[in-house]
């Protein structure tokens, strides 16, 4: 039986350092963190990063992730 090591890394949230696991696709990292991906606008490495891409994101030690909840007001 074979175990899959499973690397922490070092990403930039919001300006603030923070760990998680490599290679973790976006939605599961958002959903970790406790966003609502359906609430958020993503910018990933200083550009945005348009929903379609998310599933196909791995997060790599380095990235920089600016997460912007969406409000509704009036």
């Amino acid at each position: 039986m074979s175990e899959q090591v499973t690397q922490q890394v070092t990403i930039l949230l919001n300006g603030e350092p923070r760990s998680c696991l490599s290679q973790i696709p976006l939605p599961e990292l958002l959903q970790q963190l406790g966003f609502n991906p359906r609430l958020v606008a993503v910018e990933y490495n200083g550009e945005i990063l348009h929903r379609q891409f998310w599933t196909d994101t791995k997060i790599q030690s380095g990235d920089r992730l600016e997460i912007v909840t969406i409000v509704g007001g009036g």
